[in-house]
């Protein structure tokens, strides 16, 4: 069978990339041509020694091109290839010209109504609670009731966020604020009501851990999972996990379950939890696409990514399905992104926390311990990747 993986300057993709590829199935990767000459932002899969062929799109015409190579490859194959859209764009794109894409490749995609569902805070936290799955308490500005006035009855700490931060093109270190003073509030909340047009959520603060549920769904059935906890991450303010680890809760899977029944979803989702401080979790958010931390499907050897791959595959041709594998029990793992993880632990320690600078160094030198992009039997995207951060922090 044949893969199509889109937006390759994503690092989560290469995790994508290398699982298929040493399953057996041919890659074929694509990016927009903005990436080709871009060093602060190469496409990472490009690189990977598991793509057997990689191809430049033209940029400003929508999702067209990528219809265009999925039409050449079944031209060429005979078959329709499995479309893995990577990014959220492309993912969206693609979900709203879905019969379109149906005539020539295979997809495992949300619909778009499943994506505006799960990517509404506020929309999401109804259906949660109508399930019996707990949420942070909300809090609802009055209606005509000032700004100064309903920040001064908060209770602080308290997280503010907008509705949908990833349609507003934030990124997740930017899509939601801790505040701590009436002032901070106000400065906050009215910044994400002018960027976005509406009313902010707002939500009591969760001190316990941060979690997650990954899963593949298929018309409203988990096929497979996994569950993760952050250990670090990065800006140490607020930011993606530059470390976390596979972990065994049910509990999770089953409030990930109910809303996957629902919904009667389909694709890839992780859904994001935080303990309060008696270490009971409640649901934050929904990522209704690849997530950050997707490398971890692959370190805890999930079969995830294939599975995905298979079913995206079959829907596109089901006249010769090819059979499911079992979903092996995840493994127990530990990840890092290396150089995210080790500035994390600088800014811990800068912020009072030395032991976690000690802990982000023991993990970089435990072999135990995998990392989520650089590889040694595949090293150019990681050492790109590297030259990338380089050339941020030049420019930054």
């Amino acid at each position: 069978m044949i893969a199509i993986v889109t937006d390759v300057h994503y690092r989560m993709s290469l995790a994508l990339i290398r699982d298929l590829s040493q399953a057996g199935v041919e890659v074929i990767t694509c990016e927009w041509e903005g990436h080709r000459e871009n060093p602060a932002s190469p496409a990472l899969g490009a690189m990977s020694r598991h793509t057997s062929r990689h191809v430049w799109l033209p940029e400003d015409q929508g999702a067209e091109p990528i219809r265009e190579l999925c039409r050449e490859v079944m031209e060429e194959r005979g078959e329709r290839p499995a479309l893995l859209p990577a990014g959220a764009a492309t993912l969206a794109a693609v979900a709203a010209d879905r019969e379109q894409f149906d005539a020539v490749c295979g997809l495992c995609i949300p619909t778009p109504e499943q994506l505006d569902l799960f990517n509404s805070k506020e929309h999401l936290a109804a259906l949660a609670a109508s399930l019996g799955v707990p949420v942070p308490e909300a809090y609802v500005r009055r209606a005509d009731e000032p700004v100064e006035d309903f920040v001064r009855r908060l209770p602080l700490p308290c997280v503010i966020k907008p509705v949908c931060g990833e349609k507003l093109g934030l990124t997740a270190a930017q899509r939601y604020a801790i505040v701590r003073s009436p002032e901070e509030a106000e400065a906050h909340y009215r910044r994400f009501a002018s960027l976005s047009g509406e009313a902010p959520v707002v939500q009591t603060y969760l001190s316990g851990a941060g979690l997650g549920c990954d899963v593949l769904a298929d018309r409203g059935e988990i096929v497979a999972a996994i569950c993760h906890q952050r250990i670090r991450e990065y800006p140490v303010t607020g930011g993606p996990s530059s470390c976390c680890r596979c972990i065994d809760r049910p509990d999770l899977r089953d409030y990930a379950q109910r809303l996957v029944k629902e919904t009667g979803y389909t694709g890839l989702a992780m859904f994001e939890f935080k303990e309060d401080g008696q270490g009971r979790p409640h649901l934050l958010e929904v990522n209704p696409r690849i997530w950050g931390t997707f490398p971890l499907t692959r370190i805890s050897r999930s079969g995830i990514p294939l599975l995905w791959a298979l079913l995206s595959y079959n829907a596109g041709n089901p006249g010769a399905p090819i059979s499911l594998p079992e979903s092996p029990a995840p493994l127990q793992r530990k990840m890092i992104f290396a150089a995210s993880d080790l500035m994390a632990g600088v800014g811990y320690a800068r912020r009072g926390r030395p032991g976690a600078l000690f802990a982000a160094l023991g993990d970089f030198f435990n072999p135990a311990v995998r990392d989520g992009l650089f590889e040694w039997g595949d090293m150019l995207p990681g050492l790109a990747y590297y030259r990338s951060l380089l050339q941020k922090e030049k420019h930054g």
